[in-house]
């Protein structure tokens, strides 16, 4: 389908968020006529989402920038079961403390991204509330396991001959009834999800039907729409760089680390990241994409900034950028690089350099900061590292009275003696 009525679709398909959808042609009749409601799910398993959430975040900016009205729904009750797809292995259980934590945390996150037309909702007010009888009794009847088990969540897990517990098996009939409780009570009429939610998310739209049917109330038009899996061009998640989980929270990951994560974003996957994790024109994104050999890096800057100002805001965003152009094509230090405080009784006794590069988290190990240093990829103030066992001390402090650790070109840290 090409010729959309309505804004938001149109948007879906030009950006590339759209991978399936239930109805398209019916959802895209109805976004144009009216304004709906729709929502996405996020279980509360970290204190921050990662890149790995943004295009979902994305989608719900787009919503309400084309005027529908979006529902975060957080799953407090979810999390504690733990949604088998795309997993190998049950996820590993969370204290209510914990979870509400994470919650607020991810609220955070929304926050940063000025989600201020969305509304909140979490799960476990009314999963919580629902007895085993009453869900086996109301909900129960219009599952077929027959039919659960061809769901990729189930069938990849009991294809790998890897254990799915009975808690994660109901995983999927929670979500629909999500979906279910929000249409009867907030008239929410769309899903989205990430492509591994296709199943779980028709799920819900036959229990809506099923469940009105039964109460002799007329079955509301529900929709479902998917995005895609994204990757990288040689075909990495997104969400991760060699570091780590690429957060959103600056408590997490700074804002010089997030822009340098786009920034460093291959030739081939500048134009479509354009496309789903800024919000420039799409006739600026096509000249830009169209960009060769040194002149692209100009793109990527701009996907840097643009991307970074969305999550940190514009200030924190140009002063990333002003910070990675004073590092790597002046030479100096910029007042954006992340800085970490180490004692300085520490620092006088002598701190092993690749002990230091790791707690500063250049190095997810003490062995990987060591292969770094073998390897001459570490600098101590753009002196490389020549012996692993060098120890960093207060003779290291430039005339700033501060240390720059470097991992690789693009990688910095400041240390700051305390």
């Amino acid at each position: 389908m090409t010729n959309y009525k309505s804004e938001f679709m149109k948007i879906m398909r030009e950006r590339g968020f759209l991978h399936q959808c239930t109805d398209e042609s019916g959802l895209d009749e109805k976004l144009a006529k009216e304004k709906i409601t729709a929502y996405i799910g996020f279980d509360c398993t970290a204190s921050s989402l990662h890149v790995g959430s943004l295009i979902q975040i994305m989608i719900l900016r787009w919503l309400q920038k084309t005027g529908h009205k979006p529902i975060i729904l957080f799953g407090g009750a979810t999390t504690k079961i733990g949604d088998p797809s795309g997993k190998d292995e049950s996820r590993p259980p969370l204290s209510d403390e914990t979870i509400e934590e994470n919650k607020n945390g991810i609220r955070k996150n929304f926050a940063q991204f000025r989600l201020d037309g969305a509304t909140f909702v979490d799960n476990s007010e009314w999963l919580e509330k629902l007895g085993l009888l009453e869900l086996l009794k109301e909900v129960g009847p219009h599952f077929s396991v027959n039919r659960m088990v061809t769901m990729d969540s189930v069938k990849l897990r009991l294809e790998r001959e890897q254990d799915l517990t009975f808690l994660e098996f109901n995983y999927m009939i929670m979500q629909a009834y999500d979906f279910f409780k929000l249409s009867e009570d907030c008239n929410c009429l769309l899903q989205i999800g990430g492509s591994d939610q296709w199943g779980n998310i028709v799920m819900g739209i036959e229990l809506g039907r099923r469940m009105r049917f039964k109460q002799n109330k007329p079955a509301l038009p529900l929709y479902g729409l998917t995005t895609p899996l994204i990757t990288t061009s040689d075909g990495k998640k997104m969400g991760k760089s060699a570091a780590g989980a690429v957060w959103l929270s600056p408590d997490m990951l700074s804002p010089y680390d997030y822009w340098q994560f786009w920034r460093n974003t291959s030739d081939a996957d500048v134009g479509r990241f354009l496309r789903l994790f800024t919000e420039l024109p799409i006739a600026e994104i096509e000249k830009l994409e169209k960009l060769q050999d040194a002149e692209i890096n100009e793109a990527k800057k701009i996907l840097a900034t643009e991307a970074a100002a969305l999550c940190h805001g514009r200030e924190a965003a140009e002063a990333a950028k002003a910070t990675a152009e004073k590092t790597f094509e002046e030479g100096k230090l910029g007042e954006a690089l992340p800085v970490i405080e180490i004692e300085k009784a520490e620092l006088e006794k002598g701190i092993p350099a690749f002990a230091l590069l790791h707690n500063s988290g250049l190095a997810a190990s003490a062995g990987e900061a060591k292969r770094l240093i073998r390897g001459k990829g570490a600098k101590l103030n753009d002196v490389t590292i020549e012996n692993e066992s060098t120890l960093v001390t207060m003779k290291d402090l430039n005339p700033d009275s501060l240390i720059k650790l470097s991992a690789g070109k693009k990688k910095h840290v400041i240390a700051k003696p305390v």
